[in-house]
């Protein structure tokens, strides 16, 4: 009679509502790590989880480069939250608004009114965007490189600019088409740049009228080395190798303007380009200015080491988003990379059900162990526990660290068949640009009907 009424009581209960605002690296993980750990409380409607993000995937970065190239499928570099996460409630659409204070936030679907949504614990993860300034001609002109739908869009762009050089005969037109500017010496500004040259290197082997010498690879960057994660000697051996392959490195230089693909630089310079790539830095995601948690002289959430938000309850914060202090370098914050994303996000699980169930909280603590980067086919550049590689070894080191950290097993054996195919076959080479805009050829039609 005791355990019956001991069910009654908790079958009346309601149950402990967690809502996680992002599907990234921090929002995956971190509900992965929470169907385990809560594994019961979730089999008896103890706790329920709802995680809400605009897509219904999430995005490995690291591989967007190698999509752009075509050396893996677009769609396995990212992962289904639906299929991930059987035990929690996808919602796709944003928040527009966290009241931590009520416990409510306002979530707004594609389509239908918005609503309020109740909680009982929160978890911030909604990532970050890409930092603009305030450039003439920037909004229109450039493309940045965050989501997989960018990283194609580019591909696509750039070969369909080799069809247009290969075709036009008028020269303006061509030095345009062939001129090709990156903005930022970051990781995804040297990568990216790096990989599309490597395509385009293979490419105009099928274009007779374009020669290796008529492409125009130019980097921008405001300070005055690149890949500075890898370290000051592993940046200038990457930047030597860069200009080996004839990529214009314009350091300590600033963009200035770029309307109508008309760019101009601090240096003086100025020249035509109709393919512009923004990836000078990131910030983050605009919902944390429609909260009432506390921010950061950077814009970023308040963060403990605890990843729970600064002087309130029942709420927790990483990546991106959040201002997490280093236990490991007193004074500095974790750096916004999937390094950390991951690993705090397995913390931040475990630390939400130790709060749910009463227990005492655990540090984040990782030391940043270098980094790895890719530079096209059988290139790469890595400074990993102060062991430093270059070319091959770097580039199999690269490729090996990001797949393990791809998540699932399906996308893993997906992405090895991809490169695997790639060692008996060459990668295609051909743009898809009109999926873009997939009614033009609709329209067309129907308005050559409505002449007749």
């Amino acid at each position: 009679m005791v355990s019956q009424a001991l069910e009654g009581i908790v079958a009346d209960r309601k149950p402990q509502h967690i809502v996680i605002v992002g599907g990234g690296y921090v929002g995956l993980y971190s509900a992965l790590r929470l169907q385990r750990t809560l594994r019961r409380e979730l089999r008896d409607g103890s706790v329920r989880i709802t995680l809400i993000d605009p897509q219904s995937y999430m995005t490995y970065q690291p591989f967007l480069p190698e999509a752009a190239a075509g050396n893996i499928s677009p769609r396995h570099v990212v992962a289904p939250l639906r299929r991930v996460l059987p035990k929690v409630r996808i919602l796709n659409g944003r928040v527009s608004k966290v009241h931590h204070e009520a416990r409510t936030v306002t979530f707004e679907p594609p389509a239908g009114q918005s609503r309020e949504i109740e909680y009982d614990v929160i978890v911030m993860a909604a990532g970050s965007i890409s930092r603009t300034l305030p450039i003439p001609g920037l909004e229109d002109a450039a493309i940045g490189f965050k989501s997989v739908g960018e990283a194609i869009a580019l591909r696509n762009r750039v070969l369909a600019l080799l069809d247009r050089a290969e075709s036009a005969e008028d020269e303006d037109v061509r030095r345009r088409a062939l001129t090709f500017v990156v903005v930022g010496g970051g990781f995804a500004g040297i990568e990216a740049l790096a990989e599309l040259e490597d395509m385009t290197e293979d490419a105009i082997k099928y274009y007779p009228g374009i020669d290796k010498k008529d492409l125009r690879w130019v980097l921008i960057e405001a300070s005055n080395r690149i890949l500075p994660e890898v370290g000051p000697e592993m940046g200038e051996w990457t930047a030597e190798q860069l200009r080996e392959r004839g990529i214009e490195l314009k350091m300590e230089t600033f963009l200035q303007s770029c309307e109508g693909g008309l760019v101009k630089t601090s240096d003086g310079d100025e020249f035509e380009s109709a393919t512009i790539v923004w990836t000078a830095g990131v910030k983050p995601s605009p919902v944390v200015n429609s909260t009432d948690l506390p921010l950061d002289e950077r814009g970023r959430i308040k963060t403990t080491t605890r990843l729970t938000i600064a002087g309130v309850k029942g709420a927790f914060a990483a990546g991106d988003v959040a201002g997490v202090p280093d236990v490991t370098n007193p004074g500095q914050f974790c750096a916004p990379n999937a390094q950390h994303a991951v690993r705090q996000a397995r913390v931040l699980g475990d630390n939400i059900t130790a709060y749910l169930r009463g227990e005492e909280l655990k540090d984040y603590r990782h030391k940043y162990v270098g980094s790895v980067a890719g530079l096209g086919l059988h290139r790469g550049v890595a400074n990993v526990y102060g062991i430093k590689l270059r070319g091959l070894p770097a580039w199999f080191m690269h490729r090996t660290y990001h797949l393990s950290r791809v998540p699932t097993v399906n996308r893993k054996v997906r992405v090895v068949m991809d490169w695997t195919l790639s060692l008996f076959f060459k990668r295609e080479t051909i743009s898809l640009g009109e999926i873009e805009h997939p009614r033009d050829e609709f329209r067309a039609a129907a308005k050559s009907g409505l002449k007749r």
